[in-house]
């Protein structure tokens, strides 16, 4: 057995062993000037603000105005989330960011059956307008940014909810400013397949949202592009880029379809990415999935407007890359990959909080990934200038390798008939099967090391015992118990009467009406997202109850 002497004497002489980014773009010891070769500055990186918005979207960046700060919340009762999203306010938080638990991501009610165990436990539970007025209590809807993270199957009646609460309150929702998640294949890819809503019918329910807030909520970004969960699954940064950016394609194709004008809803898609570990590679990628993106919408599309052309996106820090293992080491992990996203160009971020891997975010956990960002806006100056990396002869020449590596594998998806058929042909689970192997084989033979994980490892009992996040069991029984009241207490006349309105426009196909202002009338009337969506279900051939077992209530 080796002593501690020999290993420090081994240490003391050690080098990089890993001569490849993560995403295995192999790398030289050195770049210099011939590294830029073919890189024209006017052409492919130009100045921020300008096309193909390599160096950023804006031409001040930072100096104009610093990112919108969000920290993602969801648990408990909609009282709970509340009371955690006002503490982030008064902690200095500048955007709101609400995720919903696993029920309401599949569109069933806190009520179902099967529901039990996960109400409240990974997000919001989200029934009916009740809860959003329990949610939204106390907060200006017209002065705050919102962020709604929403699966395709419920983001039309999510979207809604918030529509008709502004509505009750006698608001200008044209005002509001804010991002739906609205990505159908996000459902789809992420496993769930047609039990829910099958994804074509999600296509179309998504488009209604665009069109929607193409015409009364110009502010409101209709899109967010969710790839960061795509990220997650254990893909590479061109993947990353290739996989957002075609289904960016197949969604423009489909709102083109539906006769609007790209110039009307292109300026409010955005996309949601992931910042990585590798940190130099990750500030790449963000580069040139700006000029992958300017490039389509403008010389593909035709877009005239320069807003379509911007890549606009928020970063959500590598969930993926945290680690239980000594749960401490995950703050400087976060710390390093919410400056890459900075330095990157990011217009809204999220940082992970460091005990993700063990539960959710306990207050000081997430006050402490908001001062992460806070420290990085105002005291590390990387703010002060825009993408002040442009012109390393390493950086100009990983953002190319990147850029060509995605748009190869783009090609391969357009051969295919779009992301969306890749994605039914099955196409993109071999992908992600063959990059998860790939990743556990490097871990394993040490080839990639993990921090505490395969590598400066310690005994469990020496880990660090850290406060947990604990979703008290009365919170849920009476978050049950209010969506059982609500439906007794409401006027279920109106309800049906509204559900069947619905039920009949849902079921035509030649002449699709938008559904959108048909889901807030049912909202306005206290429908919940089950009732809503089960009835949009039953439009569509399917059961009532994707999980067979409720029946319709009217």
């Amino acid at each position: 057995m080796e002593d501690k002497f020999e290993k420090l004497a081994k240490a003391y002489k050690e080098g990089a062993s890993r001569l490849k980014t993560w995403s295995g773009f192999e790398v030289k010891e050195v770049y210099k000037p011939e590294d830029m070769e073919g890189i024209d500055y006017k052409k492919d990186i130009g100045s921020p603000g300008e096309y193909p918005f390599t160096r950023g979207i804006h031409s001040d960046m930072f100096r104009g105005r610093i990112w919108t700060k969000r920290e993602v919340c969801g648990y408990g009762t909609p009282q709970d989330v509340n009371s955690r999203v006002k503490y982030l306010i008064e902690q200095g938080q500048t955007g709101l960011n609400v995720i919903f638990d696993l029920p309401t991501n599949f569109g069933i009610d806190s009520d179902h059956p099967f529901a039990e165990g996960d109400v409240g436990v990974l997000g919001m539970p989200y029934n009916s307008l009740a809860d959003m007025e329990k949610l939204m209590e106390g907060i200006p809807m017209e002065t705050v940014s919102m962020s709604l993270i929403a699966s395709s199957c419920s983001a039309p009646v999510v979207m809604s909810q918030y529509v008709a609460l502004g509505k009750k309150r006698g608001l200008n929702i044209s005002r509001f400013r804010g991002t739906i998640q609205n990505d159908p294949a996000h459902h789809y890819y992420s496993g769930y397949r047609d039990k829910f809503l099958p994804i074509d019918v999600m296509v179309e329910n998504a488009i209604d949202i665009v069109e929607y807030c193409a015409r009364y909520m110009p502010s409101w970004y209709t899109m967010n592009i969710n790839m960061y969960d795509l990220r997650e699954q254990g893909i590479n940064a061109a993947q990353e880029i290739a996989f957002g950016s075609a289904f960016g394609i197949d969604y423009v194709k489909k709102g083109l379809e539906r006769r609007l004008d790209i110039d009307s809803f292109a300026p409010r898609i955005a996309f949601y990415c992931s910042a990585h570990l590798d940190f130099f590679e990750e500030i790449a990628k963000l580069r040139a999935a700006r000029r992958v993106w300017a490039r389509i919408m403008k010389e593909r599309f035709s877009a005239k407007d320069p807003r379509s052309w911007k890549f606009k996106f928020g970063v959500h820090t590598a969930g993926c890359s945290l680690v239980p293992q000594q749960p401490l080491n995950n703050i400087i992990r976060v710390a390093y990959e919410a400056m890459a996203a900075v330095l990157g160009g990011v217009q809204s971020l999220h940082c992970c909080s460091y005990d993700e891997p063990i539960c959710l975010p306990t207050e000081q956990s997430h006050r402490l990934a908001l001062r992460t960002q806070q420290i990085l806006a105002y005291e590390t100056g990387v703010a002060s200038v825009a993408d002040p990396l442009a012109g390393s002869y390493y950086i100009e020449n990983l953002t190319n390798r990147i850029e060509e590596e995605a748009l190869s594998i783009m090609k391969e998806i357009e051969e295919m008939g779009g992301m969306i058929e890749a994605v039914k042909k099955g196409w993109y689970e071999k992908e992600i099967e063959k990059a998860s192997l790939e990743y556990q084989k490097e871990v394993e033979t040490k080839e990639r090391v993990v921090v505490g994980v395969n590598e400066f490892t310690i005994p469990p009992e020496e880990d660090t015992k850290e406060e947990v996040h604990v979703t008290p069991p009365e919170s849920i029984t009476k978050q049950i118990a209010n969506v059982k009241e609500l439906k007794k207490t409401r006027d279920n006349e109106k309800v049906k009467r509204q559900l069947d309105i619905l039920y009949k426009k849902a079921q035509e196909k030649e002449k699709r009406e938008n559904l959108l202002p048909l889901i807030i009338d049912a909202t306005s009337s206290y429908a919940t997202i089950g009732e809503i969506l089960g009835t949009i279900r039953m439009a569509n051939g399917l059961n009532y109850d994707p999980l067979g077992i409720v029946k319709p209530p009217f």
